[in-house]
């Protein structure tokens, strides 16, 4: 057979060793001089792994089987045969017996990278989410070859973030070239809450090192989290260029683009990975979420019905159900609810989920005692993961009394960007931004986007560059640069205007705290500030679970003290400002729609349109929780829901005090 020798240099070693440098290349060349070392010395056992391997690698992998499985039973400590014995399992459709055999491997060789790697995609592929991130975090672990870098791999891995921050700090600056350096130093920093930091460090990282995929794909994560999501997708665009098939690649490419408003891809992804994965039950909860946006109710029961019958103590399935506001759960649903919160094993995320969605099943059935209690305790597990201090926002609020003057606003006049196409709607969540938004996106001129973060983004870039606190540095920003600040705005809000129409809605409640620095970058945009009874809104929002954000909604004293801030700082800005704002009150908007649309349309200076009023039949996609909501007429059931369980709302009650007579503030007047 021509190229294959076992003869001179001659050793058999010699001759496994030139079979095994073919494997990668050239499987049926390894197939062949692992074959011709067998007949010579039939029972050799790396001449055996090697033609298991290479017949694999050629598509037989049946007869990868019949080697191997012998090999294993023959060879029980041998990592390396189990681990290709697990690929050939994996490949023949037996994922259960791979996993077995998998585990075996690193359990033999725990520095085996690619059988942790391996091991971490089946998990995956079954739906085990949690052990598939263990063994993926234990293959980052093993592929740490430099012995420098060993002390700080293993730091990083048992969550010892400060000592494996300074390991690697200490390393980068001795070898800033050093890649795989920065992009650990970068996790290290990124798992304390400073994306911002991992940002800059991998940014360098990629500079040193383009080809470095898993440090690109760690920098597209941390460029989500900073709701940079055109940025992120650009980089899962180059990921995917290299592997269109991996499915952690395709999952992030999918959520970005959803964030972005391309709704329709993120489903098409969705539904690809569901072809492969379709046990696994994040993915299952990601598609309703991407077909709740679209309105497709029924398909997003669906989903998340079977995302339930794969797991069923995964919370925010019932959560994400309960969150649909239109879906009444049967006593079995509640049954399961209360069986899995007997569950000492539970997740902590799945606890307070749960308690939520059993906290609105009870209200559905006008048990507002035990409601409550569950509203309360999911709260409670809330808390701890997102503290909030109160105290810190009303003194924000006191800072930006003191600086945003009407001498202060005086002496910039039109120095921001001369556009008027940002509509802002600011206030508390839960209030009726979410349907004053669909009103106005039913508008032929005005596009309805999402809560978009740019603001907030501009304020924290400002707060970095400059010296002091935001917002008293933008009394030293020269107005020259607030018109630059304002396009930058618009910019980076392009993206999410697919339509082309003349304005758009950017609903980021919070944006409120932000109203001096629109007014500066932006004088020309309208803002609409939408309100709601406090007790109403408050305990609407104390009631929701919000995927992020809102620390200040999971107690009621916070949440009422929030409201009580903002309305203090929109009235100051009704004095400084005065017109400058547009209220709606949402109970005035029920009682009299034709009448406060007219009023709404007549302040964004747009003609009266009929469709306005018939906004529950615009298929526009809406991502808040109102999703289901909007895209019904306007109902007044949920006016009063508060007063089923005003015997719980002493705390609220007490914050609020001085705005519960106050709270609907002074008429505002059409800005020109």
């Amino acid at each position: 057979m021509t190229g294959v020798t076992t003869g001179s240099p001659g050793t058999l070693t010699a001759a496994i060793e030139r079979a095994a440098a073919l494997l990668a290349a050239n499987p049926a060349a390894a197939r062949a001089q692992a074959q011709a070392v067998l007949a010579r010395s039939p029972n050799d056992p790396r001449a055996m792994l090697i033609l298991g391997s290479a017949l694999r690698r050629e598509g037989d992998a049946a007869g990868a089987r019949a080697r191997l499985e012998p090999l294993a039973r023959a060879w029980p400590r041998a990592a390396n045969t189990h681990y290709e014995l697990g690929l050939t399992l994996a490949t023949l459709g037996e994922p259960q017996a791979a996993i077995v055999a998998l585990r075996h491997a690193v359990t033999l060789q725990p520095g085996l990278a690619v059988a942790w790697r391996a091991l971490g995609d089946l998990l995956f592929q079954q739906g085990d989410a949690a052990s598939a991130e263990r063994a993926f975090a234990e293959h980052d672990r093993a592929s740490i070859r430099d012995p420098a870098l060993r002390p700080a791999a293993e730091a990083l891995f048992e969550g010892r973030l400060d000592e494996a921050e300074r390991l690697l700090r200490a390393r980068v600056t001795v070898a800033a070239a050093d890649a795989a350096a920065l992009r650990m130093l970068a996790e290290a920093v990124a798992r304390q809450g400073r994306d911002h930091e991992a940002e800059a460090l991998l940014v360098q990282c990629l500079e040193l090192n383009p080809a470095y995929h898993g440090a690109r794909f760690t920098y597209a994560n941390v460029l989500f989290r900073l709701q940079k999501w055109a940025e992120a997708l650009a980089q899962v665009d180059r990921l995917l260029a290299t592997d269109a098939t991996d499915p952690a690649y395709r999952n992030l490419a999918a959520a970005c683009l959803g964030l972005v408003g391309d709704h329709e891809r993120a489903i098409e992804i969705y539904e690809s990975l569901l072809t492969q994965y379709s046990s696994h039950p994040q993915i299952w909860l990601n598609y309703g979420h991407a077909l709740r946006t679209t309105g497709r109710r029924e398909h997003t029961v669906a989903a998340y019905r079977r995302c339930l019958a794969l797991a069923p103590g995964f919370g925010e399935a019932y959560w994400s159900l309960a969150n649909l506001k239109t879906v009444s759960f049967s006593a079995e649903d509640r049954a399961s609810m209360a069986a899995q919160l007997e569950r000492e094993d539970l997740g902590g995320e799945d606890r307070l989920h749960l308690h939520y969605a059993l906290g609105k099943s009870l209200e559905d059935g006008g048990d507002y005692g035990a409601s409550v209690e569950h509203y309360r305790r999911g709260a409670e597990l809330r808390r701890i993961e997102a503290p909030y201090g109160a105290e810190e926002t009303t003194e924000r609020v006191r800072r930006s009394i003191a600086l945003f003057t009407k001498d202060f606003f005086d002496a910039r006049a039109g120095a921001g960007s001369p556009s008027s196409e940002p509509i802002f709607i600011v206030g508390l969540p839960r209030a009726g931004s979410t349907l004053v938004e669909q009103i106005l996106a039913s508008h032929s001129a005005v596009e309805g986007t999402q809560e978009l973060p740019d603001i907030g983004y501009i304020a924290g870039r400002l707060e970095q560059e400059g010296e002091g606190g935001y917002p008293e540095l933008l009394a030293s920003i020269n107005p020259g640069r607030f018109a630059g600040l304002g396009e930058a705005y618009l910019e980076r809000t392009r993206v999410h205007r697919r339509l082309g129409r003349r304005s758009f809605v950017d609903k980021m409640p919070n944006n409120f705290f932000h109203l001096g620095l629109i007014h500066l970058i932006l004088p020309g945009a309208r803002v609409i500030d939408v309100r709601r009874h406090p007790l109403g809104s408050c305990f609407s929002a104390y009631k929701q679970h919000f995927a992020q954000g809102h620390a200040f909604s999971y107690d009621l004293a916070d949440v009422g003290r929030y409201y009580r801030d903002y309305v203090t700082l929109m009235a100051h800005f009704d004095d400084v400002l005065p017109g400058r704002v547009h209220r709606v009150i949402y109970e005035d908007l029920v009682e009299d729609t034709e009448g406060e649309v007219r009023r709404l349309l007549d302040y964004c200076q747009l003609p009266f349109e009929a469709s306005c009023l018939k906004f529950y039949d615009n298929d526009r996609a809406v991502r808040t929780v109102s999703s289901e909501q909007v895209r019904r007429p306007i109902f007044r059931d949920g006016l009063d829901r508060w007063r089923s369980f005003e015997p719980w709302l002493g705390p609220l009650k007490e914050a609020l005090a001085p705005v519960l007579e106050t709270w609907r503030g002074a008429p505002a007047s059409p800005t020109t």
